[in-house]
């Protein structure tokens, strides 16, 4: 027991000294590259590090019943996007560091937080009024920007609402499963669900509207374990893909170009054409922090195409390694869910690994043509400060029900 721990001890040192050296050597490189050093980018390579640092210890001897894995995943898939960010420009780095620090402080709260809190699964359907209620807020005072009225504006300051929405559904969800099996006795759960995907179909959304749709679907599966209703849930799903086809300009627009991108790619397949283009452009080992062209051609090279800009900068390689971290972080987060007590816990588990898994599905699928594009973000990579907080959150969710269950283990233990 004692040889395996010290084992775990170092593999996990020797992670935090690689993500460390990742830090510094890329911000190095950043700060040589217009021939004069940048001294900025190494106080941003030293702010990055000392987070990355206070939340091992923090994890190490306060959160002991954290899950360190997760915490190393999340702060190298961080980290890459941060040095990315201030390759692009070191003014949205900062801001980006900011919402990090920010985003940090929230989920050390919750995992404070949420373990006591024994009710949490009896406000269920106070989060899913409440996600309703912020989506038609947006409606009445939203602003369009890339063609969705998803955003609030308010003094130069922008949120976007559909981010924490989604914690409230998937609250509301494992609420409702945890206390009813019986597919009668989810009907009031199931119109809350179908009218905030109704709103997000109506602010152009759709990207989140399928977002919502398949967390909600997989959730209904683990928590009923009825494959006709989940079954039937996917065709009507599907039959409101065809309506918004018919309905929506733009739903057809990035059909189109997802079918053929090249056959108008000046105009309606500009995106998805350069998007292949830079993937391609890195091969296996990439052109070099801050050698790629990206940032010229590729629109959004900052947020929805930020995979792109990592596998033209870094590589093809390290692109398949960030997808690879992805798949990690399901596991463990799949892990987590067995380990946790109670039906409630499992299932909320269950729900917060299950969206993170679709939205990075979503993005990545999306740049590489696997499916068309919809305009969602890359967890905990893309620039943005409303996803990086709701992505966060929802890590500090995760890590505050394995402090549960571990703080369970220990009290049987005894």
């Amino acid at each position: 027991m004692e040889e395996t721990k010290t084992k775990k001890k170092t593999l996990t040192n020797g992670l935090i000294f690689a993500i460390t050296l990742f830090i510094l050597v890329s911000y190095t490189l950043l700060s040589l590259r217009n021939g004069s050093i940048d001294y900025t980018a190494m106080l941003f390579s030293l702010a990055c590090v000392a987070l990355v640092l206070v939340q091992y210890l923090l994890f190490r001897f306060v959160f002991v019943n954290a899950d360190l894995q997760v915490m190393i995943i999340v702060s190298m898939l961080t980290n890459i996007g941060l040095a990315l960010q201030y390759r692009f420009d070191s003014q949205t780095a900062v801001k980006q560091l900011i919402w990090y620090g920010i985003s940090l402080a929230v989920m050390f709260m919750i995992m404070i937080i949420m373990p006591r809190m024994r009710n949490l699964k009896r406000f269920g359907f106070v989060c899913g009024i409440l996600g309703v209620l912020l989506l038609g807020i947006t409606i009445v005072i939203g602003t369009e920007i890339n063609g969705s009225t998803n955003w609030i504006v308010i003094k130069g300051f922008s949120i976007q609402p559909s981010e924490p929405a989604k914690i409230l559904m998937i609250l509301l969800l494992a609420g409702s499963l945890a206390k009813h099996q019986q597919i009668r006795r989810l009907f009031p759960t199931g119109i809350i669900v179908g009218i905030a995907m109704i709103l997000l179909v109506l602010q152009k959304d759709l990207g989140a509207t399928l977002l919502y749709f398949c967390t909600a679907v997989l959730m209904l599966y683990l928590g009923t374990g009825n494959f006709s209703v989940t079954a039937l849930a996917f065709l009507l799903g599907a039959i409101g893909a065809a309506v918004s086809y018919v309905l929506f300009s733009h739903v057809r627009v990035r059909v189109f170009a997802w079918l053929n991108p090249w056959e108008d790619p000046l105009g309606r397949g500009y995106q998805l054409v350069q998007s292949l283009i830079a993937i391609s452009s890195g091969g296996l080992f990439g052109m070099g922090l801050g050698m790629g062209e990206a940032a010229t051609y590729l629109p959004q090279h900052e947020s929805d195409f930020i995979f792109s800009s990592i596998c033209e900068e870094y590589g093809q390689i390290i692109g398949l390694c960030v997808a690879a971290f992805y798949i990690v972080l399901i596991f463990r987060g799949c892990i987590l869910a067995l380990r946790s007590r109670g039906r409630f816990d499992s299932i909320l588990c269950f729900g917060i690994v299950s969206i993170l898994a679709i939205q990075t599905f979503i993005n990545i699928g999306g740049v590489v043509k696997l499916i068309p594009l919809t305009g969602v973000t890359l967890p905990f990579v893309s620039y943005g400060g409303s996803s990086m907080l709701t992505s966060f959150a929802l890590i500090g969710m995760l890590q505050a029900l394995s402090i549960k269950a571990g703080e369970a283990d220990e009290q049987n233990q005894s």
